[in-house]
């Protein structure tokens, strides 16, 4: 699975961070989320799917290849 960010429609909420702060970080100038791993090791996807659940903005994709 890859986790894709759109980043224009972040809204800095930070909920993504809480959900899977191994994958999902925030920068620190205006908060908007970054991905830290795009391709997460399968223990992490629970966090990941609700990370994207969780987005007020949908700004986040997980695309299975």
């Amino acid at each position: 699975m890859e986790v894709e960010l759109d980043e224009p429609k972040c809204v800095a909420a930070g909920q993504c961070v809480l959900a899977a702060p191994d994958v999902f970080d925030q920068r620190d100038e205006d908060g908007v989320a970054v991905v830290l791993d795009e391709r997460p090791d399968p223990g992490h996807l629970e966090g990941v799917r609700e990370a994207a659940v969780l987005c007020p903005a949908a700004a986040i994709r997980l695309v299975e290849r």
